[in-house]
């Protein structure tokens, strides 16, 4: 049985270009960076140039690039550095409902601290609107942080006008960027943002590598203690075959990236086209407005997604439901339930995230899965993905 991936959103394969340098980096280059023997500045040196990499693909200077271990860790630097960095009394956030995890958890910590929090909501096509982000600051806003493509519909926020509405009103304005980055261009300078989250292992990297951008001059306070790496905000010894990796996985997109979304919107208009003539009462959430190229979440009326994955999976095919499973019980997505769909629907849609190893063919055998699963699933279980 042949095996297809359609979850790049989760996580990527590490590319055999990352491997052809990441392998000899961790072979080779053990020394400390912070060593003052060659050992250790053969190390500083392949950390420093890919720095350099990342900082050509994001366009900015190196030293605003920051390397940590994840997306994660990213957006938990920027939001609580900024927030528990001010000195004001009373602080205040805007970020939206269908952030990531990292975001929404980092926020909900701050209102255990006494920090006011608004969560926008977006429109039914997962967007969130700029006015409603001026309308929502107050004097004591500190931070705004809105996510530039959204890790389960793929939609784009206006990132760039969030940035220039917060910078206005004299606001630190952060961006998850994690699913953006190797798919649609990110110039952080263009886009306005001071703050910036990325994550290697969504862009052909390993996992446990990330970056933040931090804007010069904007001041963070440490979330971490020990030494002065990382210009003091991320302590501990750096994993330098990481950032190497992320290095070349960031050199890599700067040069392909434009051909290969390209390629990757055609074969997402492909499976959507194919889906939907084949499997009726079929929709393609969020499908109105600007997406990442690679991403679709599809909702199936009458089939339970999770059932729908089991089947995909037992035929080779790896997609995502989006939900969440908590002590035994499976809620809904956030995002799907933010853009107005019922219980029900949002546990009726499944993620499809293409990437480098799909092909046309690949996408035509999942159709004709996808049409032959829903079917006889919903000859099985007519009604069950309307009960609750």
């Amino acid at each position: 049985m042949n095996h297809y991936y359609f979850d790049h959103n989760a996580t990527t394969p590490v590319s055999t270009d990352v491997l052809d340098v990441y392998l000899p980096a961790l072979r080779d280059v053990y020394g400390n960076a912070s060593s003052v023997h060659s050992f250790g500045q053969a190390a500083k040196q392949s950390l420093e140039t890919a720095r350099r990499q990342t900082a050509a693909f994001l366009n900015c200077s190196a030293k605003e690039v920051i390397f940590l271990s994840g997306g994660t860790e990213a957006d938990n630097l920027a939001i609580f550095g900024i927030v528990r960095g001010c000195a004001r009394e009373r602080k205040h956030v805007i970020t939206t409902l269908i952030e990531h995890p990292a975001v929404l958890n980092s926020c909900a910590q701050l209102e255990r601290e006494g920090v006011a929090v608004t969560y926008l909501a977006v429109s039914r096509e997962g967007v969130v609107d700029p006015e409603n982000v001026r309308r929502a600051i107050r004097p004591e806003t500190v931070l705004i942080s809105v996510m530039h493509a959204n890790n389960e519909l793929g939609t784009v926020q206006p990132v760039a006008e969030i940035a220039a509405i917060a910078h206005a009103a004299g606001v630190i304005f952060h961006s998850d960027g994690v699913q953006a980055a190797g798919k649609i261009p990110v110039d952080v300078h263009a886009l306005g943002v001071d703050l910036y989250s990325l994550s290697g292992h969504k862009i052909y990297a390993p996992k446990g590598v990330g970056v933040l951008f931090v804007r010069n001059r904007v001041a963070l306070a440490q979330t971490q203690f020990g030494g002065r790496h990382e210009r003091g905000l991320r302590p501990g010894t750096e994993n330098v075959a990481g950032a190497v990796a992320f290095g070349a996985a960031a050199e890599w997109a700067a040069n392909h990236m434009a051909g290969e979304s390209i390629r990757l919107a055609e074969l997402r208009s492909r499976l959507e086209r194919g889906i939907l003539a084949s499997v009726p009462d079929t929709y393609v959430n969020a499908a109105g407005v600007a997406r990442t190229p690679n991403t679709s979440n599809i909702r199936f009326d009458g089939v339970q997604g999770d059932a729908l994955l089991i089947a995909l999976d037992l035929k080779g095919f790896a997609v995502s439901s989006g939900a969440a499973c908590s002590s035994g019980s499976v809620e809904p997505s956030h995002v799907l339930t933010a853009i107005g769909l019922d219980k029900s629907q949002a546990r009726s849609s499944l993620r499809f995230s293409l990437g480098r190893s799909n092909t046309r063919e690949q996408v035509d055998a999942l159709i004709a899965t996808v049409a032959e699963a829903v079917a006889r699933l919903r000859r099985l279980a007519p009604s069950s993905a309307f009960h609750g």
